[in-house]
């Protein structure tokens, strides 16, 4: 059976289906639909900057007028860092969804809908609760970097327990896989509610923020904290994507073929939880990004990594910046929370998606 399964598994490595765009097209395409919405996004809000006076306001050419210069304060100081804040965080989400799918060999994985993203958002809300608290007599808050680390090890312990609750013999059941990460979600879930009924009220509201999902209030520094697991996830994926390619044949054949599986399990859960909880610390939680992106471009591209994990990054981001902009002009001057926003265009996709795959439950 390996023998027979590795032509296509190195077809796949390689990357593709006949018809298939090249890398080099894909990646392009890509890239310009990227700064095509982040133009669109820098142009449009309550404080519009119009076109014509983008770069003017960009680079600082043109006569210093007042018009100027509250284009400038508007541009540096509020829209291009959300801007920079959506892509970074729909990066990770793309990135995150396409490991855990590559990870259980599974096009229904998403850290959003199987709990990861709900066990960052309950550590977040545990270390604003309890680390409110601990600091409250010295009149400080929590530091902004404990939210991100809190983050991290909630995802983390939920995507092992994840894995360790579906994983039997080196195979992964889909029905256990789905009911267990809802069941850690809800788990989870509650877990947030039991802080939320704890919380005071300036808690409260910093606890509601991550249950819906928000891009409001992004800073220089809170781009910068991002910006490094970005990094990290673009130089370490390559390394990664032969070995998920050859994981879809199963544990046991790509152990044959050379990969060591379990310190590439034990990578990519470390890079799921890393970009979960990052994007869940600054964000809260937006389920469905993981879902769509790599599904939808597994149809073009085709399943190969190689390809498949730079691109998940590149659409996730553009994705985000879209759904973002419409999230903050829809209902203006009121701001609609993305998380709802991403909800209801990936829920119908994720049914759709669901009933495709309703052979592997026997429906």
């Amino acid at each position: 059976m390996a023998e027979l399964a590795h032509p296509a598994a190195a077809r796949s490595a390689r990357n593709w289906r006949p018809g298939a765009p090249s890398a080099t097209a894909t990646i392009t395409v890509l890239c310009i639909a990227l700064l095509l919405s982040a133009t669109i996004s820098a142009t449009v809000g309550a404080a519009g900057i119009p076109l014509e006076r983008l770069a003017a306001a960009a680079f600082g050419t043109g006569a210093d007028t007042p018009l100027l210069a509250r284009d400038q304060l508007v541009l540096w100081s509020v829209r291009l860092p959300r801007i920079l804040l959506a892509g970074i965080v729909g990066a990770l989400l793309g990135a995150a969804g396409t490991l855990m799918q590559g990870l259980f060999r599974n096009p229904l994985a998403d850290p959003g809908l199987v709990g990861v993203s709900a066990g960052g958002a309950l550590a977040a809300a545990a270390a604003i609760v309890f680390g409110d608290r601990l600091l409250h007599a010295t009149g400080r808050r929590p530091p902004f970097e404990l939210l991100p680390v809190a983050a991290f090890v909630g995802s983390l312990i939920a995507t092992i327990i994840l894995y360790r609750i579906a994983t039997r013999e080196g195979r992964t059941s889909v029905a256990t896989f789905l009911l267990a990460g809802l069941a850690l979600g809800a788990l989870a879930m509650a877990g947030v509610g039991l802080l939320v009924f704890m919380a005071d009220d300036r808690q409260l509201r910093d606890i509601t923020f991550w249950t819906l999902g928000s891009l409001t209030g992004a800073t220089w520094p809170k781009v910068a904290s991002l910006a490094p697991i970005v990094v990290a996830l673009v130089i370490a994926t390559p390394f990664m994507a032969r070995s998920l390619d050859l994981l879809v044949l199963g544990e046991a054949e790509a152990f044959h073929m050379g990969i060591a599986v379990e310190r590439l399990k034990r990578y990519a859960i470390v890079a799921v939880a890393a970009a979960t909880g990052a994007a869940v610390s600054i964000s809260g939680v937006i389920g469905f990004v993981g879902i769509i992106v790599p599904h939808l471009l597994r149809l073009v591209i085709g399943p190969g990594h190689r390809l498949l994990l730079p691109s998940s990054m590149l659409f996730g981001a553009t994705l985000l910046m879209i759904a973002d902009t419409f999230a903050r002009t829809v209902a203006a001057p009121a701001e609609l929370p993305i998380g709802i926003l991403t909800a209801l265009i990936g829920a119908p996709f994720f049914l759709s998606l669901l009933l495709r795959q309703r052979g592997v439950f026997g429906l």
